[in-house]
C-alpha cells in the first residue's frame, strides 16, 4: 500500500515539531553537597544560591570551609535543627599539638550573623602578667563547668612546657569571643589560644576529652524561602541586585515561588512525559499508516 508523497512529508513535519518541542529541563545548578556535608539554606557554595547575607562565606574545594579574614577553616558539620556550624582552625594549639599564635578574625557581618555560640569558650595561655585580662579587663575572664584553665597546663602535654619552662603555670584566662574579637593576641599579651566547644557538658571531664574547635550559632533571614522551597524552588538571590530570588530552573527564576508550569522536578516528570507519549502516538500512527 502506497500513500501520497504529501500525506507522508506532512507525517514527517509532525514528527519533527513534535521532537523539537520536547523541551529540555535544567533544574537549579545550586549544589546540595560538599563531600558528606548537606548544604541547604542559607548557606550556599555557588554564587546566587542561599540567603545573600551569607554570600561567599563557604567554599567547596576537597572540604567545605568557612572563608573569614584570618583564613579558611574547615567546617566539620553543619546541624540545621540548632542552627549551629562548627570549624576547626588546623593552625590552633590544642591539648596534643602546640602551634604558633594567630589570631581569629570573622568580618563584622559573620560576628553579627553567625557568632561563635555561647558555649564556645576561648582560653588564652602563658599570658604575661601585664595582660589586659589580667588588670583592668580582669571581669572578662570565667571557669566553666567547674573548670579553670590552669587545668589545661598540668593536663595537656602540648601546654605543660609552659608549666616546665617557669616552674609554675602562667596566667591564663577563659573568655568570650568578644574578648579576642576587639582585642588581638598581641593585645592582649597571650602567646598562644585554643577554644573548647559544648563547655556545658565537660563538667567532671579532663583536657584530654575536651572537644576542640569553634561553634558558631547562626539565624536564618526572613526572607521568604519557605514559600519558594514548598512550590520547589531553590532559594537564592540576583547576583547584581541582591534581591532574593526563588530559582526554578536555570532558565526560569521567579521572585518569590515557583508558579504552575515551572520546571521544578514534578513539573519536569510530568510535562516529560507528556510529550513522550506525544511522539510515540504519532510514531505509532505512522507505522500503522504505512503498514
Amino acid at each position: 500500500m502506497q500513500f501520497p508523497l504529501s500525506i507522508i512529508s506532512s507525517l514527517v513535519t509532525v514528527l519533527t515539531i513534535t521532537l523539537q518541542a520536547l523541551p529540555i529541563f535544567t533544574l537549579s545548578t545550586c549544589r546540595s553537597f560538599c563531600g558528606n556535608i548537606p548544604i541547604k539554606y542559607p548557606f550556599g557554595i555557588d554564587d546566587g544560591c542561599g540567603a545573600v547575607q551569607f554570600r561567599q562565606m563557604l567554599n567547596c574545594s576537597a572540604d567545605l570551609f568557612f572563608i573569614t579574614p584570618s583564613g579558611g577553616y574547615k567546617v566539620q558539620s553543619i546541624d540545621y535543627n540548632k542552627k549551629t556550624l562548627t570549624v576547626y582552625d588546623p593552625a590552633m594549639s590544642t591539648c596534643s599539638i602546640l602551634q604558633p599564635h594567630h589570631d581569629f578574625i570573622m568580618t563584622d557581618i559573620q560576628s553579627a550573623i553567625m557568632p561563635p555560640s555561647a558555649d564556645t569558650v576561648f582560653a588564652l595561655l602563658n599570658c604575661s602578667i601585664d595582660s589586659p585580662v589580667l588588670n583592668h579587663y580582669k571581669n572578662l575572664c570565667f571557669n566553666f563547668s567547674g573548670h579553670s584553665c590552669d587545668e589545661l597546663y598540668g593536663g595537656c602535654n602540648a601546654f605543660r612546657v609552659f608549666h616546665l619552662l617557669s616552674n609554675s603555670s602562667p596566667p591564663c584566662c577563659f573568655t568570650g569571643y568578644d574578648t579576642v574579637r576587639y582585642m588581638s593576641m598581641n593585645i592582649l599579651d597571650c602567646s598562644h589560644y585554643t577554644s573548647i566547644i559544648n563547655t556545658d557538658n565537660l563538667k567532671g571531664l579532663g583536657p584530654l576529652d575536651w572537644v576542640y574547635g569553634i561553634k558558631l550559632s547562626y539565624s536564618l533571614p526572613d526572607t521568604g524561602c519557605e514559600r519558594c522551597s514548598e512550590s520547589g524552588g531553590t532559594c537564592g538571590f540576583d547576583t547584581e541586585t541582591q534581591g532574593m530570588m526563588c530559582l526554578c530552573s536555570s532558565s526560569f527564576n521567579a521572585t518569590r515561588e515557583c508558579g504552575p508550569g515551572s520546571a521544578t522536578d514534578a513539573a519536569v516528570t510530568h510535562s516529560s512525559r507528556a510529550y513522550v507519549y506525544s511522539v510515540f502516538l504519532v510514531l505509532g500512527a505512522f507505522l500503522y499508516m504505512i503498514s
